[in-house]
């Protein structure tokens, strides 16, 4: 007689449980999601109201001295949004290679990351070596 199904690990092995690191892993990129979900929330609301005031007001921004400020604001707000909406890209996509079993392992040289590094950026896709020059 068998007994209950075992849970599948985040590497797919069907008979062994996620590792304590794993199981880590994946609530801290679960709690990184809700925090950039709600913050993305709060910007698009903000934004929204920005543009809903903006379409009550007759002014044109570039002759309007609160025009200026008002385009601005939507512009940084856009900007803000956009790399939020990168952000929980990259941790939905951590958390995928986590359940894959490719967690922590470089795209480009197929060799472990670095654990301090995955420490300070959970999303990481490659290791120091070959992370672009821009982002080091």
């Amino acid at each position: 007689m068998s007994g209950p199904p075992q849970q599948p690990s985040f590497d797919g092995a069907p008979d062994a449980a996620p590792s304590r690191v794993d199981i880590e892993v994946a609530e801290r990129l679960r709690e990184e999601r809700d925090e950039v979900r709600a913050r993305l929330a709060s910007m698009t609301r903000d934004l929204e109201a920005l543009f809903a005031a903006s379409a009550d007001s007759n002014a044109d921004d570039e002759h309007d001295p609160e025009g200026q400020t008002i385009a601005y604001e939507r512009s940084q707000l856009s900007a803000l949004i956009r790399v939020a909406q990168e952000h929980l890209a990259g941790i939905e996509a951590a958390t995928a290679r986590l359940h894959q079993g490719s967690y922590g392992i470089c795209e480009v040289c197929h060799q472990p990351i670095a654990p301090a590094r995955l420490e300070a950026r959970p999303t990481a896709r490659t290791c120091v070596r070959h992370t672009a020059p821009a982002r080091r």
